[in-house]
């Protein structure tokens, strides 16, 4: 089954979405980030995705302290990523709560730092983010590119220990328009051990299930941030989205799974 983890892109203290990476478009949709993770986790998500903008751009830490709430409130694994650019870098994110770390620009510019890190911490808790756009790695918070293949990176991180990615496709980021199913599948033939979560252009279920139909090429997750956002999904229609002011945010349905130390 396809793990769906929905996103929290943080900026400003604020959630919200940017169109193709671009800071020019971004829509703020919540002004309270730990009330919306709660909500995602009402809803049975069993780990979220955690983006910090501003420090993925500047190396900003002004969001450090409502990632910290974020993970004291839930009893679920938080995937991080954004302005991780050391060692020391690594060990703050994962002192404040999150579960694993992941590592975009740094991977890139210091590929040396991910084998260290695997080493240090363990491939269940360090992640690579590749972001692409047209097949181009992008880096500093997708504003610059890199020159280097997408699916040649993910097989040096593979070599390095990495066993999962998360492939974002720039381009359809927050487009609504679907996955880029044809470069998901291209870099899962390339990959051994290293699973796929996908990234990038969900707007429903039929979505989904293309998804769900890249499983032989390692693809096992997939992060939704936008379609989420504005109720894409039928079974959000009669959920507790429109009611979140009066829904209970404390009590929730499924196990924790903060305990879990899966390589994957």
């Amino acid at each position: 089954m396809t793990l769906v983890i929905p996103a929290l892109d943080i900026r400003g203290g604020r959630c919200v979405r940017l169109y193709q990476g671009s800071y020019a478009r971004e829509t703020v949709y919540f002004d309270d980030p730990v009330r919306m993770a709660k909500l995602w986790r009402v809803m049975n998500a069993r780990t979220l995705h955690l983006v910090d903008l501003d420090a993925a751009r500047d190396g900003s830490e002004d969001n450090r302290e409502v990632i910290h709430r974020i993970c004291e409130a839930l009893d679920i694994p938080i995937q991080f990523g954004g302005g991780i650019r050391t060692m020391e870098d690594i060990r703050t994110a994962l002192d404040l709560g999150v579960y694993r770390v992941v590592l975009g620009t740094s991977a890139v510019r210091n590929p040396d730092l991910v084998s260290e890190a695997v080493a240090r911490f363990s491939a269940s808790r360090i992640v690579v983010g590749i972001d692409a756009a047209g097949g181009e790695v992008r880096v500093e918070g997708w504003t610059e590119g890199s020159g280097l293949d997408a699916v040649e990176m993910a097989v040096d991180m593979e070599k390095r220990g990495v066993r999962r990615i998360v492939y974002t496709d720039i381009t359809r980021d927050g487009t609504l328009e679907g996955p880029n199913v044809e470069a998901y599948r291209t870099m899962g033939e390339h990959l051994r051990r290293a699973h796929i979560t996908a990234s990038g252009g969900i707007g429903g279920y039929p979505d989904l299930l293309k998804i769900k139909e890249l499983a032989p090429y390692k693809v096992d997750s997939v992060i939704v941030g936008r379609a989420l956002y504005e109720n894409k999904f039928p079974c959000q229609q009669f959920w507790c989205w429109h009611y979140k002011d009066e829904v209970d945010l404390e009590h929730y349905s499924t196990a924790p799974l903060k305990t879990s130390r899966s390589g994957t």
